[in-house]
């Protein structure tokens, strides 16, 4: 089964609060497939800071919405400012913005210090 989500990015602006979906995103790409943090957040945060690259994102239209979307992921950037990510998560298929519950607010480190699975022998 697919785990849909959506990756946007929005410019960091004084007073706007990254545990809140911004109105303005400046571009939309979707991702059909493994779209829990652990791999595509991850994945997002590795190719922020030059670690790795990203693979099956498909560019979307802004005025496009999947309403089949269980993660949506913020890119917040800014000139001379450092980038932070809010992932965003569903928790109920009402189709209001109240389906969704912020569930992480960090730098790509953060990300994967939270995320990343440990795959040594130790565990």
């Amino acid at each position: 089964m697919a785990t849909r989500s959506s990756i946007r990015f929005a410019t960091r602006e004084p007073g706007v609060n990254f545990n809140l979906m911004p109105e303005k995103i400046h571009a939309k790409f979707y991702a059909h497939w493994d779209g829990y943090p652990s791999h595509r957040g991850v994945e997002i945060a590795e190719s922020l800071l030059g670690k790795g690259k990203i693979e099956g994102w498909e560019v979307e239209s802004l005025t496009h919405n999947h309403t089949d979307l269980e993660f949506i992921y913020y890119i917040w950037q800014a000139p001379g400012k450092d980038t932070w990510i809010s992932i965003f998560s569903r928790h109920s298929w009402t189709d209001t913005a109240k389906d969704w519950l912020c569930t992480f607010v960090g730098t790509p480190d953060m990300l994967i210090e939270k995320y990343k699975l440990n795959t040594n022998e130790e565990g």
